[in-house]
């Protein structure tokens, strides 16, 4: 009998709950950056094994390339899947299930996220540029064949993260 397994390299360091909500703050940030820039305000950063390099920064460019899969994209050509499955991607609102899936698809092994999607919908209502769908990234990663790390929501940005959302969607 052949043992069809995957073997998939440690994931690196677990971060600390200081460097989640330090990271997730950056993603704010970036996602700041996205407004001035004239985008939606979504940004997405990479850390690398250690949880303190910052190996990419990702700000939101349009409705289909969101801030997390354009970095997963880019992660992908610059690092080796080996390498990524060990790094961990830090977005402030849940990933989509298209972020969620690229962020798969690049083999990046841990997500750390802010506010759940369907918070960022009750934010948002029928905004015609925010037709988020309801799917949950969890309902992604649990059809995946490798056990992506997923944790979130983190409630300490939650309120944080609404104010940058409101001041955006309510203009």
């Amino acid at each position: 009998m052949t043992d069809n397994s995957i073997i998939l390299p440690p994931q690196g360091f677990s971060p600390t709950r200081e460097q989640m909500l330090r990271h997730l703050r950056r993603s704010n940030e970036v996602a700041q950056r996205a407004v001035n820039l004239g985008c939606h305000p979504f940004g997405a950063i990479l850390v690398g094994p250690d949880q303190e390099t910052i190996l990419l920064e990702q700000c939101n460019i349009d409705t289909v390339n969101h801030a997390e899969s354009t970095l997963a994209r880019i992660a992908a050509s610059n690092f080796s899947p080996e390498y990524l499955w060990s790094c961990t991607l830090y977005t402030a609102v849940e990933p989509c299930c298209m972020c969620a899936g690229t962020a798969y698809w690049a083999n990046i092994g841990r997500i750390v996220y802010g506010m759940t999607e369907r918070q960022l919908l009750q934010e948002t209502g029928g905004h015609k540029e925010n037709q988020t769908m309801s799917v949950p990234s969890r309902y992604v990663f649990d059809h995946c064949q490798k056990p992506v790390e997923l944790i979130g929501p983190v409630e300490e940005v939650v309120e944080e993260t609404l104010r940058l959302h409101r001041s955006f969607w309510q203009k």
